[in-house]
């Protein structure tokens, strides 16, 4: 008989870090503060007293821009959720932090991987698998046993959790299903350190978190001797995820000089599920449209924050009505392994910012700086935040520039 799934995934857990993976972590907590700083500006930093601890804060503001990293297959953003996780309660050495967050992403993405589109279609799997993952990241700076790990993940997947239903409003749900995902994940990591066990077949027992939340859950995701960390892709564009593929496409027509309208986006269903709306409203709602996200390519834009405004959606409405979309059940069966999309006939099967097609250390740099100037932040306050996150050595700097930013 098999041991239990939290049981191999605490073995797995166990691994060392190496420095490529080390290495790989500075990117992503590069990419997070960048989404942290361009938030600084928004309704959840504005009407949120969370903000007055860093920390809290910058788990409310790491997913409002829509920016935060991803994983195709797991469907869902683990920098968020990770970071603040891995720095709360941090030692002194950032490589320690680093570790912690190679590991957070791990057991989120492996069990992220597990579930099923049924638990796709109900609950927000970044809230979801998000509190194994603070979990982990949590037990990583006290070297749990591979007992006290298991209590860990199993205590915080016993209350997971986030219902997509807050899809359905401009509300700030989402943003606290992160906030959620962290606390718990902590608290639990807290609770198995004192003691409190958890039981090690939480995820595949006959009441456990597969028999409550999915019809056909998957094995665990891995990435053999590897770390899952190296699988995640980065978000160049300000908007859901699902857009991306036709950003992208229309960004390539428009360098070659051919898009023209009208324009006909055809992709997965789960990209017009999410992001069939015609006309926004919010700039939530422009973030979650297909139609606003091409006008935007098609205006001679770059897909940042501020083409997402309320201001855009009445610039672009005109082009916004040339927009026409459908599914198409070819690009449905490749995805989650391909998001892909095709507009006016050009088809791309990997998005800009996916592992097949990747951004690299500039790319990332440029966005914390496009994104701190959206926050409000200085060009200086930005190369800060390179150095911070690709070269410094001590955790307390990543903490003093929260603290800066936040408060």
């Amino acid at each position: 008989m098999s041991e239990p799934l939290l049981a191999q995934l605490s073995e797995r857990l166990a691994r060392p870090v190496g420095e490529s993976d080390r290495l790989r972590a500075r990117l992503h907590l590069l990419d997070w503060l960048a989404c942290v700083a361009g938030a600084r500006r928004s309704d959840v930093a504005g009407r949120s007293g969370l903000l007055s601890m860093p920390l809290a804060g910058a788990a409310l503001l790491g997913n409002v821009l829509e920016m935060d990293d991803v994983h195709r297959t797991a469907l869902l953003h683990p920098g968020p959720v990770i970071w603040p996780a891995a720095l709360n309660g941090a030692p002194e050495k950032l490589a320690d932090v680093l570790d912690a967050a190679v590991r957070g992403y791990e057991a989120m993405i492996a069990i992220g991987g597990a579930l099923d589109a049924h638990h796709y279609s109900l609950w927000h799997p970044t809230a979801t698998a998000g509190v194994f993952g603070a979990a982990a990241a949590a037990g990583s700076h006290w070297d749990f046993s591979r007992d006290t790990m298991i209590s860990a993940l199993a205590n915080a997947g016993s209350v997971a959790g986030g219902l997509w239903h807050m899809r359905h409003d401009d509300v700030m749900t989402k943003q606290w299903h992160v906030y959620h995902a962290v606390s718990t994940g902590c608290d639990a990591a807290m609770a198995a350190f004192n003691g409190i066990t958890g039981p090690a077949a939480l995820l595949e027992g006959p009441q456990g978190l597969f028999a409550a939340m999915t019809q056909e859950p998957g094995p665990l995701a891995d990435n053999g001797d590897s770390w899952l960390i190296h699988t995640v892709s980065f978000k160049p564009f300000a908007a859901c995820r699902h857009a991306h593929p036709a950003i992208d496409a229309a960004m390539e027509l428009r360098k070659a000089g051919t898009l023209e309208a009208p324009f006909h986006v055809e992709t997965y269903a789960d990209a017009l599920a999410f992001c069939d709306r015609p006309d926004p409203v919010t700039e939530l709602d422009a973030k979650f449209s297909l139609q606003h996200a091409v006008a935007v390519v098609a205006d001679g834009r770059r897909a940042e924050p501020a083409d997402f405004t309320e201001a855009a959606i009445e610039a672009l409405a005109g082009l916004r009505a040339q927009v026409t979309v459908a599914e198409d059940p070819a690009i449905t069966a490749r995805y989650p392994a391909h998001f892909g999309a095709r507009v006016n006939g050009l088809e791309l099967v990997d998005t800009r910012g996916d592992p097949e097609r990747p951004v690299g250390e500039a790319e990332i740099v440029a966005k914390m700086h496009n994104l701190a100037e959206w926050g409000g932040l200085s060009a200086k306050d930005a190369e800060k935040a390179v150095d911070v996150a690709l070269r410094e050595n001590e955790a307390g700097a990543v903490e003093k520039l929260l603290e800066d930013w936040l408060t």
